[in-house]
């Protein structure tokens, strides 16, 4: 399980210091069903807007 979660998405609520994510969970789904063949065919759905 990884101990360390990057995120250079820095208008997410969950961003912090050093592009860290600070959600407590993380939700990455696929575009194509249970199977991605890369990256772009992913997304993060632990995703949140920061609210100015």
């Amino acid at each position: 399980m990884a101990q360390d979660v990057l995120c250079e998405v820095n208008n997410c609520v969950h961003h912090a210091h050093g592009n860290r994510c600070g959600a407590s969970e993380i939700y990455v789904v696929s575009h194509k069903g249970e199977e991605a063949e890369n990256s772009r065919e992913t997304d993060c759905k632990t995703f949140e807007p920061k609210t100015h």
